[in-house]
């Protein structure tokens, strides 16, 4: 299972692997209390699309499009992703204060739709 979770909100044991999948670490989030698994920042858009999508909702259906076709350039980066959300749960963690449109929803439904069973 992939679920998705703001780095901000507590930890909980049903978040299994913790994953963060910011470009830049979190403001006010210590390394050591943050309780992430790994850091996987190449899987986060570029700088250049993060600054021009800004968390604009208006913004985001063409944000998703140009994020996915980042992401089909460097499979190698979330191939191995979804081969540990084959083996175990997994949470997406990100920062932004947005929680309906940023890249852990956008990654987590890039994911779900390269997943081999259901």
């Amino acid at each position: 299972m992939i679920r998705i979770k703001r780095i901000y909100e507590k930890y909980s044991g049903q978040d299994g692997v913790r994953v963060l999948v910011d470009r830049l670490w979190p403001r006010g989030i210590r390394r050591e209390n943050a309780k992430v698994d790994y850091w996987m920042k190449d899987l986060a858009p570029s700088d250049q699309l993060r600054q021009w999508f800004g968390h604009d909702p208006g913004k985001w259906p063409e944000f998703q499009r140009r994020y996915r076709m980042e992401l089909e350039t460097a499979p190698a980066h979330w191939t191995e992703l979804l081969r540990l959300a084959e083996k175990k749960d997994i949470t997406l963690l990100f920062g932004a204060k947005n929680q309906r449109h940023n890249n852990a929803v956008a990654l987590a439904e890039f994911l779900q739709q390269r997943r081999q069973y259901p």
